[in-house]
């Protein structure tokens, strides 16, 4: 879906136009989840906070500047739905974000994961985790990163580099 295209529905939405929400559900609604099944293997929790990002989306289509793409924003509410839940979490269990398994299933993406990669990932801080994911895997570019991170697009350049050199240290250990 083209930015003119999705700029059009969203215009659609605001007079009132459901099935124009409908469009823009349909065309987000699987990448949305296998991004966020990469933080939970519960699929009811990746459930919720898709539905989660959804209707804030939904609600708060009149903060949609447009600028980027509706997908990038839609990200942006779906881990600030997850970080709210992990937080909540944290504050009554002790569970923080790093605790959480990341998915192996991957359908729509030639990067292979292995349980020593996953391993590696996991022992990452979520803003590298995260960065990683989102540039690697999900091919957002930095200045989408930084747009849902709320952090500065050298910031992820950054993050990106390190954690990639922290990863190939890691790999060439593994093979001594």
């Amino acid at each position: 879906m083209t930015m003119l295209e999705e700029i059009n529905l969203v215009k659609r939405i605001r007079s009132g136009d459901q099935n124009a929400f409908k469009e823009l559900y349909k065309a987000n609604i699987t990448p949305l989840f296998m991004f966020m099944k990469q933080f939970s293997k519960d699929d009811v929790r990746v459930e919720e906070w898709v539905q989660r990002a959804f209707i804030k989306a939904y609600e708060n289509i009149d903060q949609f500047d447009g600028i980027s793409l509706f997908k990038t924003w839609l990200f942006k509410i779906a881990i600030n739905e997850m970080k709210m839940d992990f937080r909540n979490a944290n504050s009554s269990k002790n569970i923080s974000i790093d605790e959480v398994e990341i998915s192996s299933e991957m359908e729509d993406s030639d990067f292979q994961w292995d349980q020593v990669m996953k391993d590696w990932l996991m022992q990452l801080s979520e803003t590298k985790r995260m960065v990683f994911i989102l540039y690697e895997v999900e091919g957002y570019s930095h200045a989408e990163i930084s747009g849902m991170m709320n952090i500065k697009e050298s910031t992820s350049r950054t993050i990106l580099t390190r954690t990639k050199a922290w990863l190939k240290t890691k790999w060439i250990e593994s093979e001594k």
